[in-house]
């Protein structure tokens, strides 16, 4: 590797994670720390965006800002709503009372864990989830209320909340905001071949109208075709599909007929061979059925979505998707490093694609040195790190399904089995059923997702850990903790506006400025 000076990065791919990239980049690098780089988006006017994972995590609310970004032009711009979690039905038990929680606030500090579940286990008589009695935010998603009021300024709320958006629509704004205001060179081509250097490292990109386009870093943001760390370095991709069986969906967009309330959360509802996610929008929802085919025909997971949606899905197009759960051995290799698609996916069950994205993109722009000579090291670094991270990531999203009670197909009763689930997380298991988890159980800060996530997941499934009795006064403590936040439940959800009455509200007004 040489030791020119890093001046020109090349983003490979548009969609979603090329644009949040080389915003991100722009952001930090130039505009924050004041490095003399140029950054160039280089997309395909044929080839389209997947396009439906419409999710987000809380850190999108600090991307958005580092970004310039209003956020009421993006409310306004994106179709986008305000998510403060996830509600999940028929996992547990497939019965129309069978829910529970992961909401995106902390659990208040209410007593020891261990004091909290014993008493939930067995003290409770009224009968409170574990979400219920740590979090005002399952309430507030009951009642379909805002996180927040229109006298809150940008990007502030009462509570933690991200977004659901229509990402196509997100990459339009991003690209247009990336161009206008962040100096980002936007280039529309098709990449049809790579000139390497005798080490395989990167020189120019070859261009469908004959010309080059020449880097120092390149960032493969090419989505499920990957032509950089795929076609290119060959990168062997590592299949997930023993841990996570869903390989497939159906997706759909379902205009409102009138305009109901928005659900403040995403909806995931299991099936007998995967689950629906339904995601409300300002103008309508967006569907999908994630599916495994090794348990269900594509034809039958299409009508169970159908049936799902009833009467007017009749005529709605179908989207259908197909891709194997995984992730690239390597992520970054030589000037190349691979983001969003390209890098993997596994399912949309927690949104985690986009926060990658986020992770990734924050991380170069920190660690990216000022010459070629320094990329090795943080190749190393870089692959060990996010290496653990899809690992942590495949391990929650196991947990979903592998504390499953349901039996009722073979869907359910493989990802039940032993082998199916890692060995990190049995173990974990193992000891949880013991004693109540803690931070010491998670080996570090680049945990995707943390102990808390962990409890809302274990104890919303109904997971029970022999917990030793407290005694009666830190019971009584406790009781008393969770019985005062319930009384101050009331007077935060009399200051909320519902979810509608806010995005309206901030369509007409606009948000206060920070």
């Amino acid at each position: 590797m040489n030791n020119n000076d890093i001046k020109n990065i090349v983003v490979v791919g548009g969609g979603t994670a090329g644009w949040l990239t080389a915003g991100i980049l722009a952001a930090k690098c130039v505009r924050e720390q004041g490095r003399d780089i140029n950054i160039t988006l280089i997309e395909s006017a044929t080839i389209g965006n997947v396009g439906v994972g419409e999710g987000t995590w809380p850190s999108l609310r600090t991307t958005l800002q580092a970004l310039g970004v209003s956020e009421s032009d993006f409310i306004r711009d994106c179709d986008a709503t305000f998510k403060q979690g996830a509600r999940f039905n028929r996992w547990t038990e497939d019965s129309d009372t069978d829910f529970y929680y992961h909401p995106l606030m902390l659990p208040a500090n209410v007593g020891p864990l261990n004091t909290i579940t014993h008493w939930l286990n067995k003290f409770n008589s009224s009968g409170l989830s574990y979400s219920q009695a740590t979090c005002h935010q399952e309430a507030a998603c009951e009642a379909g209320l805002a996180p927040k009021a229109i006298t809150t300024p940008e990007y502030q709320g009462n509570l933690n909340y991200a977004y659901h958006l229509d990402t196509n629509k997100f990459s339009t704004f991003i690209k247009e905001h990336c161009v206008k205001n962040l100096n980002v060179i936007h280039k529309v081509d098709d990449v049809v071949g790579v000139r390497a250097e005798p080490d395989g490292a990167i020189s120019a990109l070859t261009l469908a109208d004959g010309s080059e386009l020449n880097g120092d870093f390149y960032i493969d943001c090419s989505g499920f075709s990957a032509l950089l760390i795929d076609k290119h370095f060959k990168v062997p991709f590592i299949d997930k599909s023993d841990v996570l069986f869903c390989d497939s969906a159906v997706a759909v967009q379902c205009p409102y007929e009138l305009e109901p309330d928005i659900a403040s959360h995403t909806l995931s509802t299991a099936t007998g061979s995967g689950w629906i996610w339904d995601i409300g929008l300002q103008s309508r929802r967006g569907i999908g059925h994630v599916y495994s085919s090794r348990h269900t025909s594509d034809e039958a997971a299409e009508q169970v979505l159908r049936n799902y949606i009833g009467e007017k899905a009749r005529d709605l197009p179908v989207k259908a998707i197909k891709y194997t759960p995984g992730h690239r051995e390597k992520f970054w290799i030589k000037n190349c490093v691979a983001v969003g698609l390209s890098a993997g996916f596994v399912e949309p069950l927690e949104a985690s694609s986009i926060l990658l994205v986020e992770l990734s993109a924050y991380w170069i722009a920190e660690k990216l040195p000022l010459k070629n000579s320094g990329l090795s090291r943080c190749e190393q670094q870089f692959n060990d790190i996010f290496r653990y991270r899809w690992d942590s990531i495949i391990e929650f999203l196991k947990l979903h399904y592998c504390l499953s009670n349901r039996r009722d197909s073979q869907f359910w009763r493989d990802n039940t089995d032993p082998d199916s689930i890692p060995r990190e997380l049995l173990n974990k298991l193992d000891m949880w059923q013991e004693k109540s988890p803690s931070i010491l159980d998670f080996l570090s800060r680049a945990d995707v997702f943390p102990l808390e996530s962990y409890c809302y997941v274990l104890y919303g499934m109904n997971f029970k850990t022999t917990t030793h009795d407290p005694g009666d006064k830190n019971l009584k403590s406790t009781e008393h903790k969770i019985n005062r936040q319930r009384k101050n439940l009331d007077a935060l959800l009399s200051s909320l506006p519902k979810n509608r009455q806010l995005i309206d509200a901030i369509k007409k007004h606009g948000l206060q400025k920070i």
